[in-house]
Formats: C-alpha cells, sequence, structure tokens
C-alpha cells in the first residue's frame, strides 16, 4: 500500500514558506547551470552556422586558425584547378583566395580596445556564403577603400556606422553596408577586399581559401590530394568542422567553469533542502505514526519522502528554467581563444538543456532528501506515536 500522491503535495503546500525557500535556493542552482549550458549551445551554433556543409576550407598544415594560416599565390592558383572544386556558370572556379588580419577598435561606451577580424575577400567569397545578406547601404566594390561590417559589429562599435570611416593599415576605409549572416561568427567581422587589404597589411600570401566541392563525395580526394602533392604545404577541412573546431577552446572553458560553479552551489543547495527535509520529519513525528499504525510499511513512507524530495527539486528547477529561459533575449560578447577575437553569440535554450536542467534539478532534490527519507521509516511506530 502507498501513500497517495495528493497527501505528499498538501504536506508541501502546508509548509508554503519553507518549501518556497528551499526551492528558491535549488531555482538558483538550476538557473545557473542552465545558462552555461545556453551558452554553450550558443556558441556552438554561431561557429557551426558560421560554414556551409558543401564548403571546404584550405589553410597551411598545422595552423589551426586563418590567422597563422599562409597560402603562397602558386598554390592558391594549383587549389582552384583541382577536379573536386566546382564550377560557376562562367566557367570560373566557385573559389575564393582570403586574407584574414586582426585589428583593434574601441566599443562603444567603453575605452578598452577589443580584436575584430577583418576578412579580405571577393564577390566569390559572398556567393559561397548564401547565409550572408547585406542588410542596409550595399556591398563593397572590387579594387576600392570600401568595407561593410556585420550586424553585431554595427552596434557595438561607433565607428562602424553605415557612412562611418575606420582607419588601420595606413589607410581610411569607408563603411558602406552592414550584412547580417544569420546569427553566425561573420556577423563579428569587416569584409573587403581581398587584394587591397593584402597591399595595405603588406601581405604576400593569403591566410586561407573557401571552395565549393563538386559533390558532397569529392571532400576526401580534395584533402588526399592536398595531403600527397610535394608542392603543396596546405590542408582542408569541411567549412563547419572548421569553425567548429574554433570553439573548442572556449567551449571547455565555459563548461568548466560553469559546471564547477553549478556543483559547489548545488551542494549548498543539497544541504537546504536536508534541513527542509529534516525539520518536515521531526514536526510530523506523530503524523508518521498514525502512518505506520494504519498499515503503511516503511518502505511506503520512505517512498512518500523522497516523492516529497523529488517535487521540492522538480519545483526548483522549473522555476529556475524560468528564469534561464528569459536569458534567450541576451547576447554575450567574448574573445574567442583560438582567435583572439571579439565574438557575440546568444543564449540558447533547447528541449535537451530543459531535460538536463529538470533531471539536475530532480537529482537535488533526492540526494537532498534521501538521508532524512531513511530516518522517516526507520522510526518505529510505538515511538512515533508516544511523541503525539
Amino acid at each position: 500500500m502507498t501513500i497517495p500522491l495528493i497527501y505528499v503535495a498538501r504536506n508541501l503546500w502546508a509548509r508554503r514558506l519553507t518549501t518556497a525557500l528551499t526551492a528558491g535556493g535549488l531555482a538558483l542552482v538550476v538557473f545557473v547551470f542552465a545558462t552555461v549550458l545556453m551558452l554553450d549551445a550558443g556558441l556552438q551554433r554561431t561557429l557551426v552556422t558560421t560554414g556551409e556543409y558543401d564548403n571546404a576550407v584550405v589553410i597551411r598544415k598545422g595552423a589551426e586558425t586563418e590567422i597563422q594560416s599562409g597560402i603562397p599565390r602558386d598554390q592558391a592558383a594549383l587549389v582552384e584547378l583541382h577536379p573536386a572544386v566546382a564550377l560557376a556558370a562562367d566557367g570560373m572556379p566557385l573559389a575564393s583566395k582570403e586574407t584574414v588580419v586582426l585589428i583593434s577598435l574601441l566599443r562603444r561606451g567603453d575605452a578598452r580596445p577589443s580584436n575584430v577580424v577583418i576578412r579580405g575577400t571577393s564577390g566569390r567569397g559572398l556567393a559561397l556564403r548564401p547565409q550572408v545578406q547585406v542588410r542596409a547601404g550595399r556591398m563593397f566594390r572590387p579594387g576600392t577603400s570600401e568595407i561593410v561590417v556585420g550586424s553585431n559589429i554595427a552596434a557595438r562599435f561607433d565607428a562602424a556606422a553605415l557612412g562611418g570611416r575606420l582607419v588601420f593599415a595606413q589607410r581610411e576605409w569607408s563603411v558602406v553596408g552592414i550584412f547580417d549572416a544569420g546569427a553566425s561568427g561573420f556577423d563579428s567581422e569587416v569584409w573587403g577586399d581581398a587584394d587591397q587589404l593584402m597591399q595595405s597589411f603588406r601581405r604576400q600570401a593569403y591566410s586561407s581559401m573557401v571552395v565549393r566541392l563538386a559533390s558532397t563525395g569529392r571532400f576526401e580526394r580534395l584533402r588526399a590530394d592536398l595531403d600527397a602533392d610535394p608542392r603543396l604545404t596546405l590542408e582542408s577541412k569541411r567549412e563547419q568542422v572548421f569553425y567548429s573546431d574554433q570553439s573548442k577552446a572556449l567551449s571547455t572553458f565555459i563548461n568548466v567553469l560553469g559546471l564547477t560553479l553549478s556543483i559547489v552551489f548545488s551542494i549548498g543547495a543539497m544541504i537546504g533542502a536536508m534541513i527542509t527535509m529534516y525539520a518536515s520529519v521531526a514536526n510530523r513525528v506523530g503524523e508518521i505514526g498514525t502512518l505506520r499504525a494504519l498499515g503503511y510499511k516503511r518502505r511506503a513512507v520512505l517512498a512518500a519522502f523522497l516523492c516529497e524530495a523529488m517535487l521540492l527539486g522538480l519545483a526548483g528547477g522549473a522555476a529556475g528554467l524560468l528564469l534561464a529561459s528569459f536569458m534567450q533575449h541576451a547576447s554575450f560578447s567574448t574573445v574567442n581563444f583560438q582567435t583572439f577575437a571579439d565574438l557575440s553569440f546568444r543564449f540558447i535554450l533547447t528541449w535537451e538543456i530543459a531535460v538536463q536542467s529538470m533531471l539536475f534539478a530532480l537529482v537535488m532534490g533526492v540526494c537532498g532528501g534521501v538521508l532524512p527519507a531513511i530516518r522517516a521509516a526507520r522510526l518505529s511506530i510505538v515511538d512515533a506515536l508516544r511523541s503525539m
């Protein structure tokens, strides 16, 4: 015979203040836990959506980022001619030779400079990234000192507004457009003409190449040929994989720091839940004795108090998850540990994160309630009734 669930729920409602305080502590822990997962999910989505699956990025062997890479012009020409590279309607390879550098800009309302990625590209580069759309102004003209900026850059740097002027590499550059890259990493970049930027920064080699594959299955052939060709010192990755790799260091830092905080806070929350449940047992000794006298077994009493602790945990988990859901309206800006460039991304709440958060709250409730539940189940009928 089991104790009805409604009885357990009413006991929590009868101690509304204590229940609310304990659930509030659990809610704060779940809030921290969920926001950490949401932050990591936002980072992953931002960088994964930066790439197209049918695009390949070519960089120098051993380089982890485009900034560290260098591709001589003669090697870039050989990559363009590879049969795995798709051809455009005009018969030219669908490939973009790009140069990537970092500059420092002052944020709006902040005297501290931030690193910003400057990407030299071409009309082919825009065609290879269909998620990038110019939403204000126009695209830069090749061969000029014109640039376009991502939406995140335009929002956070005064000098990067439409019609503004940026000074770097001993030249003045006019901002002629603002583009939206669908919440991808490109939103935190500035684009200009590759040849003009190479001249200004006195670069003799490209940083990377982006090519469209003639078919998905040809990627392995491209990678194998680049690796085997003695004339080349290059390697290739699918564009999505390449940008996903850029998030590993920052993602690890976020997870380690967030989970450490969650564990520390959860210990305090579980102690709070344990104190609440012990107080509940102490105040209900006579009630426990009555339940035992009515025929309920020790395991039924144990299950009832464990269920009470689980309901307490679920209540705190639901409240914490609700608070965390509002973080989806906020954005987060930090330095990417791989590129050392400023990167903006949003908190993203998924069903997987919601389930993990509720399970975490449930575990905290059970851990906080198991010892008091055992204490309640071990009370003898005689001693419990004598205290009434």
